[in-house]
């Protein structure tokens, strides 16, 4: 599996078991991938912002929700809502 791939499968398999109502941070993708983590941080991000320009995820700056092509510094990840979770 591409590196890019395996990334971002792992940033969906996480923020889906924390679920709608919890987010959690880059660090803890990368220290899922490999013990080296903070090499990965860059990597992270980029396929953070990826996934949520495709409206896979969300990324929260201070709470909200942030536009994933304008943030910038400490972010948070959580899963989209699906019409039938927020109805």
């Amino acid at each position: 599996m591409k590196e890019q791939s395996r990334i971002e499968a792992t940033i969906l398999r996480l923020t889906a078991e924390c679920g709608r109502h919890r987010s959690i941070c880059p660090t803890d993708i990368a220290r899922a991938l490999d013990p080296a983590w903070r090499t990965l941080l860059t990597a992270v991000r980029r396929a953070a912002i990826g996934l949520a320009r495709d409206g896979r995820i969300e990324i929260l700056r201070k709470g909200r929700l942030a536009d994933p092509a304008t943030v910038k510094g400490v972010i948070r990840l959580r899963m989209v809502a699906s019409p039938a979770t927020d109805a």
